[in-house]
């Protein structure tokens, strides 16, 4: 059998290609190519792509902020210039913790906030100037609706006698120095070295060394603080004290004694401890010092009241 060449082979199959495709061989009911028998319809959203849903929520929600914002004006409006609200007597200032501080003084701030709603009363400044007044420590100013305010006071504590010059004040632990009440009655050491023309500072670093030495000598002995008449706080780093009761605690005999700025305790018990010997050695002792090292300086008494009662 004859074969046949490439040439030949390739001939033969694209006529054979032809004849297949040819337009007679392609049966009438076969359509030539493919076409929508009906055209895609295509839905347009309306207003931007959301749907009156939507925009009715908007309007729902604009006109309820609308009414709140309009409610809240009105009320706000209501409140601060409603007769119900304002502050007309004093009688609807509520004043608790005050001793010493006066009603009248403490009134005195709220005197411009007469026919004012209590809600436009700055109550912060307020406070700040009832906290001018040197008995007061602290104040809190509040508001009870409708129409009243509430101070509660938090007055000093004086621990000492201020002497400052000819005048006899009162002063507490931070170094303020207070008015003497007319009725109330005082049972404090006299302090000496602290006046208005010092610093706030200096005058309360003073103090803490007053406070200091009387903690630590009731440690020593309880009450001693009782027999002390006059603390000097002139010079901080010497201490000079006016006081009783060494050598007994019922001894009425005043002595001065020098306690430097420390070791307030162990010279204390030093002094109680040894007072009765320095004194039957040096016959009544006028001051004695204890601001030195391992050294005690007794000096005696030489008034000539006492010189006559030793030659007797």
């Amino acid at each position: 059998m004859e074969r046949l060449k490439p040439m030949q082979r390739n001939a033969t199959a694209g006529a054979e290609a032809s004849d297949r495709y040819r337009p007679e061989l392609i049966p009438d009911d076969e359509p030539r190519y493919l076409r929508r028998q009906k055209p895609v319809e295509i839905r347009r959203k309306k207003l931007g792509g959301r749907g009156w849903t939507f925009y009715r929520r908007i309007l729902v929600f604009t006109a309820t902020g609308a009414a709140v914002s309009a409610a809240a004006f009105y009320g706000t409006q209501f409140l601060l210039y409603s007769p119900s609200m304002l502050l007309l007597k004093p009688e609807q200032i509520e004043l608790a913790g005050n001793h010493v501080v006066t009603r009248e003084a403490v009134l005195k701030p709220f005197y411009e906030d007469r026919n004012r709603s209590v809600l436009r009363i700055p109550l912060d400044a307020r406070r700040n100037q009832l906290e001018q007044i040197p008995w007061v420590e602290s104040a809190t100013v509040h508001r009870i609706l409708p129409n009243r305010i509430h101070i509660e006071l938090s007055e000093r504590t004086p621990i000492a006698f201020a002497r400052n010059g000819n005048e006899l004040g009162l002063i507490d632990g931070h170094g303020v120095i207070l008015d003497r009440p007319r009725d109330a009655d005082f049972q404090f050491p006299v302090v000496t070295g602290v006046s208005d023309d010092m610093s706030r500072e200096q005058r309360e670093k003073r103090m803490r060394l007053y406070k200091e030495f009387l903690k630590d000598i009731e440690l020593v002995r309880g009450g001693s603080s009782q027999n002390v008449s006059e603390v000097d706080l002139s010079v901080p780093r010497d201490l000079r004290v006016v006081m009783a009761g060494l050598a007994s605690p019922t001894d009425p005999q005043a002595v001065t004694v020098h306690f430097g700025s420390s070791d307030f305790s162990g010279k204390f018990k030093m002094l109680v401890d040894n007072f009765a010997q320095w004194q039957a050695h040096t016959g009544r002792v006028q001051s004695i010092d204890l601001q030195y090292t391992r050294q005690v300086v007794v000096n005696p008494d030489t008034s000539a009241g006492t010189v006559a009662a030793r030659a007797r």
